[in-house]
């Protein structure tokens, strides 16, 4: 019998040989990067998912496209308000869609155009971006980068405030479904507090936890246990696990990091701080709450950022 010949697909990305790309990181939470500065490059949705497959591809969370504001809809209008947006941050999740916000991808997308000379921005100095989440201003410090997330807000907050839950959240590992708080940064995030460190580590997350009800584009999904004490030094610590729409299981969200400290701080009363520290699986990554135009509350996230290689699609 003859033998089968080897699988001879040619990957999704074949078209787009020759550009130029990098893999980047904040705590695991990792992207490949692509620079656009004339605006030429359509890398659409399957070739995103090709390049991010981690068998067969680059791979990594999402792709993040580095191109001027202006060479985009979404951009243009921000332009409008924010002149100073100059570049913006083209985000896809790792399967090909459109995400709205990635709080890891901006501080990772900032230390690409450092790191591409594309943009001068000193120890200390501040850069305004855009992203579908609208206009976010990073901060540079040394390799940390902080970035103004903007104003957070409750998705359901009719009972969030009468109750401080919103949804049950199902998830394999876990015995019943457990009540959860949503909370957007631009983006949809449901959170769930577990007790024990034990239970975070028994969640399953291979498959999408179920959440009922779900937001209307679906939702990020953590699983956060409080420290004991909760509170040191006037900063509180918790530990999170994420489950990515779009992607599964991470080694950290920068947004899902916010939000987890959103919801526990809610949970927590009025004496809770403003200054949190988040571990995820990927490192340790800051919140902190403070106060914005217009009265609205922002969150500020903060930290690592790493260009681990660049090279060129064959």
């Amino acid at each position: 019998m003859d033998a089968t010949p080897a699988e001879t697909t040619e990957p999704a990305f074949r078209t787009l040989g020759g550009l130029r790309f990098s893999k980047g990181h904040g705590t695991g939470n990792d992207f490949v990067l692509v620079a656009d500065p004339d605006g030429v490059h359509t890398i659409d949705a399957g070739q995103v998912a090709a390049l991010c497959d981690r068998h067969r591809g680059i791979g990594g969370d999402g792709l993040i496209r580095a191109v001027p504001s202006r060479y985009l809809s979404e951009g243009r209008e921000l332009l409008l308000s924010s002149p100073e947006a100059e570049w913006f941050m083209d985000y896809r999740n790792g399967d090909g869609s459109l995400s709205e916000m990635c709080g890891n991808g901006v501080r990772v997308f900032v230390r690409f155009l450092r790191a591409e000379g594309l943009v001068d921005l000193p120890d200390g100095g501040a850069l305004t971006i855009g992203t579908r989440g609208g206009v976010k201003t990073v901060v540079r410090t040394g390799d940390s980068y902080a970035v103004d997330m903007g104003p957070w807000e409750f998705i359901f907050p009719g009972d969030a405030t009468a109750k401080a839950m919103d949804s049950l959240v199902t998830a394999d590992g876990l015995e019943v479904p457990r009540p959860a708080l949503s909370v957007s940064m631009g983006n949809p995030h449901t959170v769930v507090a577990l007790a024990e460190l034990s239970e975070l580590e028994a969640t399953r997350l291979y498959t999408a936890p179920k959440v009922d009800p779900v937001p209307a584009n679906g939702t990020n999904v953590e699983f956060v246990v409080p420290a004991e004490p909760l509170v040191h030094n006037g900063i509180g610590t918790i530990t999170m696990r994420v489950h990515e729409r779009g992607v599964g299981e991470t080694q950290s969200c920068g947004t899902g990091a916010c939000a987890a400290a959103v919801a526990i701080r809610h949970w927590a009363g009025a004496e809770a701080p403003d200054s949190w520290q988040v571990n995820v699986p990927g490192g340790v990554v800051g919140v902190k709450f403070f106060a914005g135009a217009g009265g609205h509350e922002h969150v500020e996230l903060s930290g690592p950022a790493v260009i681990v290689a660049t090279g060129t699609l064959s």
